[in-house]
């Protein structure tokens, strides 16, 4: 691991919440959404968010988070009332016993989605090492109950189907099911490993609006939404909620809810007014049309233009939201209602007591 100099900042301190024996730790494994900051880890040349503007609003420096503030995850913890999960490759000790975040900005299921970031296999590689330590730490046998009432947060998927998108423009439909039934393949045997060491509440945030991003929009004409993206995460939003619906039928104890991130961010898109939201088509933060590029950066560096209030707008970049959204979003992950949220929102699965 290469910690880059000076764009990093030590680890915020939390007071402990949760009572130790009714403790719920939140694991997070997924893409950019969910990212707090391990790609700053990552051998690489340095990603556009360890610079400002990005975590203006509330951390007032730049995390990693592609973000001006909190991501979902970020108050899902909260809600949790867990500190603040920070990135897995975050050097110095760490509170595993509250959770911990493996995310990473560009991953994929796939690992030829991108080999450059932390794909999906690699972070289930990490939290293997991790549970490891878990064990180390406590007994066999707490580490065991601890991951059993865990909750295990994922967002991923969307970049396989960008990359899938990029490479393959004119897919057949029969090219495209065979390609989400491979996403789809691969993700159910990550959950089945994770439920084999112990995991039982898994939280999916689906895949969303791929072709309303600002980046989207600036490829089409008029800036009209692109529809063949919206439509490969329409079907793996099918084939996910199938899935595990029918890994709960198969698997003792196993039990999901998934978050309809792909209804929220078409409601905000069409509506954004009713949601508090002046601006959904351009991002915050950016240049060139709908400001969906080369938000970041050192100062004189790269050039952009920066919204005054980022919560006016509902993407802060080209593909990610702002704090304002994100907050939005992690209510109705956690408290949401049905059409939001199912078979069951997150407060209703960190509540259920697993046998």
């Amino acid at each position: 691991m290469v910690m880059f100099a000076g764009l990093i900042s030590p680890p915020i301190c939390h007071a402990r919440f949760q009572e130790p024996k009714k403790r719920v730790p939140l694991f997070i494994l997924g893409d950019s959404l969910f990212d707090p900051g391990n790609n700053l880890y990552l051998n690489t040349t340095p990603e556009s968010s360890a610079f400002w503007p990005y975590g203006e609003t509330f951390f007032k420096r730049a995390t990693g988070r592609f973000s001006d503030g909190r991501l979902v995850p970020d108050f899902i913890a909260e809600y949790m009332n867990l500190p603040i999960i920070p990135p897995y490759l975050q050097p110095g000790p760490q509170r595993f016993i509250d959770g911990s975040n493996f995310a990473s900005a560009g991953a994929g299921v796939l690992p030829e989605t991108n080999f450059e970031v932390i794909s999906l296999p690699q972070q289930l590689r990490y939290f293997k090492g991790m549970v490891k330590v878990l064990k180390h730490q406590l007994d066999d046998a707490e580490a065991k109950k601890l991951l059993k009432r865990a909750v295990y947060l994922f967002s991923i998927g969307g970049n396989d189907y960008l990359h899938f998108y990029d490479e393959n423009t004119n897919a057949s439909q029969s090219e495209k099911r065979e390609y989400v039934g491979i996403v789809i393949g691969n993700l159910t045997i990550a959950l089945k490993e994770i439920y084999g060491l112990g995991g039982r509440k898994i939280v999916f945030q689906n895949a969303g609006l791929l072709g309303c991003l600002p980046s989207s929009r600036s490829g089409t004409k008029n800036g009209a939404c692109a529809e063949k993206p919206s439509a490969l995460a329409r079907l793996h939003n099918m084939a996910l909620a199938k899935a595990l619906k029918e890994l709960e039928s198969s698997l003792p104890g196993f039990k999901y809810a998934i978050f309809d991130y792909y209804k929220a961010i078409s409601q905000r898109t069409d509506n954004p007014s009713k949601y508090g939201f002046k601006e959904a088509k351009t991002a915050c933060c950016g240049s060139g049309p709908y400001r969906a590029s080369n938000c970041g950066g050192e100062r004189g560096r790269k050039k952009f233009e920066l919204c005054r209030i980022p919560g006016d707008y509902l993407w802060f970049d080209g593909g990610h939201g702002t704090e304002r959204a994100n907050r939005q979003l992690a209510e109705l992950l956690w408290g949401g209602g049905p059409s939001s949220t199912a078979p069951r929102n997150l407060k209703q699965l960190v509540e259920l007591e697993i046998m």
